[in-house]
């Protein structure tokens, strides 16, 4: 299995960075409140996007997050781009921004340069969430397991567009058995 890294994620947290660290939460939304950061750690599967360069052709999206001696959060991105096998991985860290209460992160994978990570939405057993960016240009549906029946994926679509992201637009990942020989498990 190959490994590249994504020159792109790069770019996006450089240009996150000049424009002033970017870590706000989209107007008219909310983080989760409370936040237990020990229930959200660990890997999570991307359901659902909104389509990003840094994010171009990639199925088998997973997210992990582990815990940093700094207090912060250790983050590995993977995904991979299934037509050439190759798997791309960005490493990076991330630390709250609006008190450990509060599912508000900045994130970086390139230096001192940040953006924002924001948990919209969490259900009560920590098995999907609803991520943003600062603004609605950024939307990751998540889930402990790498597909969700269709009529959960639904309502969480809904809930997306119900905070006025355009979920028209989402792309849904492949999860399924093509990514199996890429998984670490």
């Amino acid at each position: 299995m190959k490994y590249r890294f994504a020159p792109a994620v790069l770019a996006l947290t450089l240009a996150a960075g000049l424009l002033g660290g970017c870590v706000s939460l989209p107007e008219g939304t909310t983080a989760v409140e409370p936040f237990a950061l020990d229930r959200y750690l660990g890997r999570w599967y991307e359901i659902a996007r909104l389509d990003h360069g840094f994010e171009e052709g990639l199925d088998c999206v997973t997210a992990t997050y582990s815990p940093r001696d700094d207090g912060g959060v250790r983050v590995v991105n993977r995904g991979v781009d299934l037509s050439e096998e190759e798997a791309s991985e960005a490493i990076g860290k991330a630390y709250f921004v609006a008190g450990e209460d509060t599912g508000r992160f900045k994130v970086s994978f390139f230096g001192p340069f940040y953006g924002g990570y924001n948990v919209l939405a969490l259900d009560e057993d920590y098995t999907t969430a609803i991520v943003g960016g600062p603004n609605r240009d950024y939307l990751w549906i998540l889930a402990r397991e790498p597909t969700l029946p269709a009529a959960e994926r639904s309502a969480l679509v809904a809930q997306a567009g119900a905070m006025d992201f355009d979920t028209a637009e989402l792309i849904y990942p492949r999860q399924g058995a093509a990514c199996a020989p890429y998984r670490d498990e």
